[in-house]
């Protein structure tokens, strides 16, 4: 039996740890196992850089973070545009794919690696897909590897921020990844004890925030910690169309969302305002046990899937168990979070406030 196996995106904590899984699950059930790991992403894909790997490449590397391969970001929205050399990416793809003879290529990545995966499927090659990022964003299983080693380092990032606030009577912004959903700032944002979380699913007025700072101050709390997403929304920009947030944007002298509300709040009530951004620890350091248990169970049913023939699948976690899930239903499809959920009603009946 012959695999290709590549990790694409941004790394996160339990890469290895999934690689690993999905080769001791062939290893122990083949007996003529060959593994070929691509350089950088579908970047070793394309243009055939790649080697064959052993066993010792997969010692040892279960608390490992990042990826012994290697990552690249390629947008799925180039795939289909040739190189500045006029190579045809797609093609050239499945040329090494054939060139090796490989009976499947295990795809680790989040959702832009995803839909590359469901284009290859679609162009005829056996593909299994493990569901990597962060964010927790792919549609379609409950949980993605990376996610709780995340959730981790943001949590400390907030904890250690709860001592100097309550020393220096200040409010801090604690600036945690995530672009398009705050399922990562959501949960750290409530293991850390922030008072305000504020994600990109629920645009967020100036004027609750500093209510709710108000309300702390009433009662006696004189610093305020908010767990702000990278991609949170005020209403008023909610509101614009894509061009004329754009334009908008276009003239913002704050680097961040964060820095802006810094300078409001600290403008608005005359208490210092600081911002930390924990920014890519968040993606490094050893995953977390949940991570390592996670990647153990989805590259063994991906082995599984692999050893029965099933290829175009997605190993996703529901309900705290493997299951397959076909490419074509999940690709290109997001999972944000859902405003009206009951977990974001729980969080508010404790008092935090959403900016909402």
């Amino acid at each position: 039996m012959r695999i290709g196996m590549l990790t694409s995106g941004g790394d996160c904590q339990a890469l290895n740890a999934a690689m690993r899984g999905v080769v001791k699950g062939l290893a122990n059930n083949v007996d003529d196992l060959e593994v070929y790991g691509f350089y950088e992403g579908y970047k070793g894909l394309i243009y055939g850089n790649y080697r064959l790997l052993t066993s010792a490449d997969f010692s040892g590397i279960l608390t490992k973070g990042g990826t012994i391969l290697g990552s690249s970001r390629q947008p799925f929205k180039l795939m289909r545009v040739p190189d500045e050399n006029g190579l045809d990416k797609v093609e050239a793809m499945k040329a090494n794919y054939k060139k090796l003879g490989l009976d499947c290529l295990v795809i680790l990545g989040g959702n832009g690696t995803q839909k590359t995966a469901n284009l290859l499927r679609e162009e005829g090659l056996n593909i299994i897909h493990l569901p990597k990022t962060i964010d927790n964003d792919i549609y379609g299983t409950d949980i993605t590897f990376g996610f709780y080693s995340a959730i981790n380092v943001a949590t400390y990032a907030i904890d250690c921020i709860h001592t100097t606030a309550t020393s220096h009577n200040r409010t801090f912004i604690v600036e945690v990844m995530g672009h398009k959903v705050g399922w990562l700032t959501l949960y750290a944002g409530v293991a850390g004890g922030a008072d305000i979380i504020l994600i990109p699913e629920i645009p967020y007025s100036n004027e609750k925030i500093l209510d709710a700072i108000e309300k702390r101050r009433k009662a006696g709390k004189n610093f305020t910690i908010l767990a702000v997403a990278e991609g949170a929304i005020s209403k008023e920009d909610a509101a614009l169309s894509k061009k004329e947030l754009k334009k908008k944007m276009a003239k913002e002298t704050h680097p961040t969302v964060s820095y802006k509300l810094a300078n409001m709040i600290t403008e608005a009530t005359g208490q210092e305002c600081r911002v930390t951004v924990p920014g890519h620890t968040q993606r490094g350091g050893s995953p977390v046990p949940y991570d390592r248990i996670l990647c153990t169970r989805l590259g063994s049913a991906a082995a599984g899937a692999i050893l029965e023939g099933k290829f175009g699948y997605m190993v996703a976690m529901v309900n705290g168990e493997t299951k397959l899930v076909p490419l074509k239903d999940v690709a290109g499809k997001l999972k944000t979070v859902d405003p009206d959920s009951p977990m974001i009603q729980e969080i508010k009946r404790m008092g935090i406030s959403f900016g909402d």
